[in-house]
């Protein structure tokens, strides 16, 4: 800086520096190309069309907030209508299961009210048979058939249970041999499941 230049800034010997008055200076004013931007963006806005943007995105909002309401509210009733209906379901499949044991139940009261001396023993077996026979058609009505392999069928795990091997004329090896106990097979709109699998022997396989 020149000689000049530091007399012309400094103050006169004595004096203070002078304040700079920015008293003038005015409010922050955007440019005018903002101002104009701004215009082409919101457009003039009074006070009353503010408030009135507000009100309309409040119910907007009140809407919103009732529709998630009934839809929260849908959704619940269709679950506690789906329990009701299975729960219904269940008592409605208990209450066949019943009605058709109670049948059965009947049978076996016929038979133990016969008079002992008056019954043969050809009877009282075909009473029995009349049961059994009565307990099957019930467990086919729902869904239920019995897993009863004859011989030289084919093993299957999972249906059948080997319980033994067994030797026997005519039986391919692995193959069933005879049925101890049948098995029971349960056949619904999903699928089968085996409640129980039939006991067989098997022939050996060497």
């Amino acid at each position: 800086m020149s000689k000049k230049d530091t007399h012309e800034s400094s103050p006169p010997e004595g004096q203070e520096p002078r304040e700079h008055d920015i008293s003038d200076a005015g409010a922050w004013q955007p440019e005018h190309g903002d101002r104009e931007q701004w215009k082409s963006e919101w457009g003039p806005e009074s006070a009353e069309e503010a408030i009135a943007r507000v009100a309309a995105l409040e119910s907007e909002l009140t809407d919103t907030k009732n529709k998630l309401l009934r839809t929260v509210a849908d959704y619940q009733n269709s679950q506690r209508r789906a329990l009701q209906n299975e729960q219904q379901a269940k008592a409605d499949g208990v209450s066949r299961i019943v009605s058709d044991v109670a049948v059965v139940l009947d049978h076996f009261d016929l038979a133990l009210g016969q008079d002992p001396s008056k019954v043969t023993p050809d009877q009282l077996i075909g009473g029995v048979r009349v049961i059994r026979e009565e307990l099957v058609k019930i467990l086919s009505r729902n869904g239920v058939a019995l897993l009863q392999p004859q011989p030289n069928d084919e093993f299957q795990p999972g249906r059948h249970e080997a319980v033994m091997q067994q030797p026997a004329d005519g039986i391919e090896p692995g193959r069933i041999v005879a049925t101890f106990q049948p098995g029971f097979l349960l056949t619904t709109l999903a699928g089968e499941r085996v409640i129980r699998p039939a006991k067989v022997a098997v022939a050996p396989s060497t």
